[in-house]
């Protein structure tokens, strides 16, 4: 198992998270109108940005995120289940990475939203 290295990398997390997050208890009902084919690219554009350095992302993931109100489970079943992801398919620095940058963004979220 390696190391997450290439845009590829982070498209094989990108798509094996959210088909977990479709299938998924409690994440499922708050991606139930997300049109999977739009969003996967701008998460792949996101990751690729923070884990390889690819220039070219600015949306604000928070304002983008805010109107789905999330809830503080949700949130940490989110961080939970890419971290799970993550560790199922890579190894190393970026992966670890990769894990951090997303419980540092679950923690945002909760903070700015006042949950929990």
């Amino acid at each position: 198992m390696g190391d997450i290295t290439t845009e590829h990398d982070i498209a094989l997390l990108v798509d094996q998270f959210y088909d977990a997050v479709v299938l998924d208890e409690i994440l499922a009902p708050f991606f139930l109108r997300i049109d999977f084919t739009h969003h996967k690219p701008k998460m792949i554009d996101f990751w690729s940005f923070v884990l390889l350095d690819k220039p070219g992302y600015t949306t604000n993931i928070f304002d983008k995120h805010a109107a789905m109100n999330l809830t503080a489970q949700a949130l940490t079943r989110w961080t939970d289940l890419f971290e799970q992801t993550v560790r199922r398919l890579f190894s190393g620095e970026k992966a670890e990475s990769a894990i951090l940058r997303a419980k540092t963004i679950a923690w945002t979220f909760k903070e700015k939203m006042h949950l929990e």
